[in-house]
């Protein structure tokens, strides 16, 4: 609770920091010259103009999607910025063109196009106002670091369909964690086979991994499973193993932020929405609908909001995982954000700025280390709660007694 108040106290504090202090810089940085480029781009000399730091992008680019793993970037001599990085699979299929293959590199970082498609860049979508383009319904035209179809003069065409099934970092990053899960257990397994940690003390990653599923058999599974533990221990080990792995991944610098994709704790959310209801029974859906031991008149108020919970308990699951582990990274980029901003304003008060900054960042980093694990241990914890919820009745029939 502490930490939750704390990173929220931070969160808050830092985003006010950096809407005042972006805004100042901006508003120096903008003059009174009306057409002046995009300070991505190169003058008419081929000299490339000072990129002001613009916060949003940096944070939007970490915690997004991608295309390509980018780490940072290298100024030339003529001013001009190199993004280093490891590109990606492109595979995009459209009606009209059939499957389209090839590597992210060929974009140039949404330069250049490539067999007529343009991945939009931000500058880009500036210089030509693609980001003031809005729908009928006020929502953007156009939305950055997407594919799109373009004409010959490279200007995307909103007509045209376009599927694109790519392996994004999210995507390449999550095969990697499962790659990286099935070879430990895989691993641990057959040492068991041989008997090591059996008839002799467990070795290397026994050491760490048996305690930890341990853990979760005697901390979670029985208490809430009771004698059907056994059947779900597959499911929550591998929900725990799944996201702790992917919470530790994310906190490398350059990586991806998988759990905190909405995306990716939706499908573990539904994923846990269809075992809690495949292991639900009659006493289940009947203390829902026919609550027992309530009066007609608060039934008429009491089951619509039990059936309600039924949707909302998965619901819960998928937000709490999103919103925590998007926040700790969002709090670390602003953090380090921090150094740069006051640095535009003025060099002195950014070399100033730069040790508090870091010694946050590295506090932040120590918790967000923390969550990782606690989130793992939260997500696993209430599906097993949950899934008990569901055949709870079966233990009142079986052992006799009003246990609740």
């Amino acid at each position: 609770m502490a930490v939750g108040r704390f990173k929220s106290l931070l969160g808050a504090v830092f985003a006010l920091h950096i809407l005042l202090f972006s805004n100042a810089s901006y508003a120096q940085h903008e003059g009174d010259h009306g057409d002046q480029k995009p300070a991505a781009h190169a003058d008419a000399s081929g000299h490339g103009e000072k990129k002001s730091f613009d916060a949003n992008e940096v944070i939007f680019d970490h915690i997004l999607d991608g295309h390509e793993y980018h780490f940072f970037d290298i100024t030339q001599a003529d001013g001009t910025r190199k993004p280093v990085g490891i590109p990606l699979p492109v595979i995009l299929y459209a009606p009209e063109k059939g499957f389209s293959v090839f590597m992210s590199s060929k974009f140039h970082h949404g330069h250049t196009t490539h067999e007529g498609y343009r991945l939009l860049d931000r500058h880009f979508m500036a210089e030509h106002g693609l980001d003031t383009m809005k729908t009928a319904g006020g929502q953007p035209l156009y939305t950055a670091n997407k594919i799109y179809a373009v004409n010959e003069a490279g200007m995307p065409l909103t007509d045209a369909k376009v599927y694109d099934i790519s392996l994004t970092r999210n995507t390449v990053q999550m095969l990697l964690a499962l790659a990286l899960l099935c070879w430990i257990m895989i691993t641990i397994a057959n040492r068991y086979k041989k008997g090591l940690g059996v008839t002799t003390a467990p070795k290397g990653m026994q050491n760490f991994i048996e305690p930890v599923i341990t853990f979760v058999r005697d901390e979670i599974a029985k208490p809430n499973l009771g004698h059907k533990y056994q059947k779900y221990m597959p499911l929550l080990l591998t929900i725990f193993f799944f996201i702790l792995i992917n919470n530790i991944f994310g906190l490398i610098p350059g990586s991806a932020n998988v759990t905190g994709n909405i995306a990716f704790t939706l499908v573990l959310g539904v994923i846990a929405f269809l075992i809690i209801l495949l292991s639900s029974n009659k006493h289940f859906w009947g203390h829902i609908f026919n609550p027992p031991g309530v009066p007609a008149g608060i039934k008429f108020i009491l089951v619509p909001v039990e059936f309600l919970g039924v949707f909302i308990k998965p619901i819960a699951l998928i937000i709490r995982l999103f919103a925590n582990m998007i926040a700790g990274h969002i709090i670390i980029i602003c953090l380090i954000s921090l150094i740069f901003i006051f640095g535009s304003l003025n060099r002195g008060v950014g070399w100033g700025a730069s040790p508090v900054a870091v010694a946050f960042t590295i506090f932040i980093y120590f918790i967000e280390v923390l969550v990782a694990f606690l989130q793992a241990y939260i997500f696993t914890m209430l599906t097993a709660v949950f899934t008990g919820m569901a055949f709870e009745g079966e233990h009142h029939t079986e052992e006799g007694a009003g246990h609740h």
